[in-house]
């Protein structure tokens, strides 16, 4: 929940950083800095634990870490194409679907099942992301069909680190990924956008916030945490990211929501309550 109002708070301030600076060229400035910030950390504990591990094992980490990497990047390249054929509310609403392919996802590749509630608080998260983001518009062009790719690379993520983050040393799958996202995107930078200058200093700010805490802090809890929880809940955890954004953007930027909105973060809430307490106070009544 820390990770998913970290990732809300930085809407605003990317959305800022964005406008002023190339997008790949932002993504590969603020993953860059998230592996520096993280390098440290992951040198010392491979070389205290390099002793003990041949050369294959850090080689299927690396490896696995690269897969969940590309996975992560090709969210974020789909969705900024599609960004440039769609509006960012019908955006919203496809990347959050991802909520529902989760399941799909662990259900096939890891045969996990979720279970009744927590489907239950899937259903309510989509319902609650339909009334926050869709803007009445059904028309389906290259644009949505381009954002769901990006769903499908984020359910593709999530389903990843829960197959890979249990039995993986959480440093080498997290500097692996975030190392991958970075080489990606500056590729990316240099094959389609223009050549750009220095960044300016709210440009290294915002790199620098969402590198430190929105990526390498945010994607190491993310891959340490799901070693005790399964996909589909990261995945419901996650819907909330668009319910702090909004409550940042009322706060930093003076946005509101109207009485539909506001029912879809009531919906999105209701079902993170519903999968997570529901099965627990079914079960304690059932003691009592």
């Amino acid at each position: 929940m820390l990770v998913t109002a970290i990732w809300g708070a930085t809407f605003v301030m990317v959305k800022g950083a964005v406008a002023a600076f190339p997008v790949f060229a932002f993504l590969a400035l603020r993953f860059a800095l998230a592996w520096l910030a993280l390098l440290p950390l992951w040198a010392w504990v491979r070389h205290r634990q390099g002793r003990g591990n041949p050369a294959s094992g850090w080689t299927r980490q690396w490896a696995r870490g690269i897969l969940i990497g590309v996975f992560l990047f090709a969210g974020y390249a789909f969705q900024t194409g599609g960004l440039q054929y769609t509006t960012a509310s019908k955006a919203g609403f496809i990347t959050g679907l991802s909520v529902v392919m989760v399941p799909l996802f662990s259900a096939v590749v890891l045969r996990r099942p979720p279970g009744r509630w927590a489907l239950v608080g899937v259903g309510l998260a989509t319902a609650g992301m339909f009334l926050l983001s869709w803007g009445g518009d059904w028309h389906v062009g290259l644009g949505e069909l381009l954002v769901l790719g990006c769903a499908f690379s984020f359910a593709a993520h999530i389903t990843a680190v829960g197959a890979f983050a249990p039995r993986g040393d959480v440093l080498s799958l997290t500097a692996t990924q975030i190392a991958t996202v970075g080489v990606l995107s500056a590729a990316a930078s240099a094959a389609f956008e223009r050549t750009w200058a220095a960044p300016p200093a709210e440009v290294w700010g915002a790199a620098a916030f969402t590198g430190v805490l929105a990526t390498s802090f945010a994607f190491g809890v993310q891959t340490a945490a799901q070693r005790f929880t399964s996909p589909t809940h990261t995945a419901l955890i996650f819907a909330a990211e668009p319910v702090f954004a909004a409550a940042f953007g009322f706060l930093l930027a003076g946005e509101t929501l109207g009485v539909r909105e506001s029912v879809g973060c009531t919906l999105i809430l209701l079902g993170m309550l519903t999968a997570e307490a529901a099965p627990l106070l079914l079960r304690g009544g059932r003691r009592g």
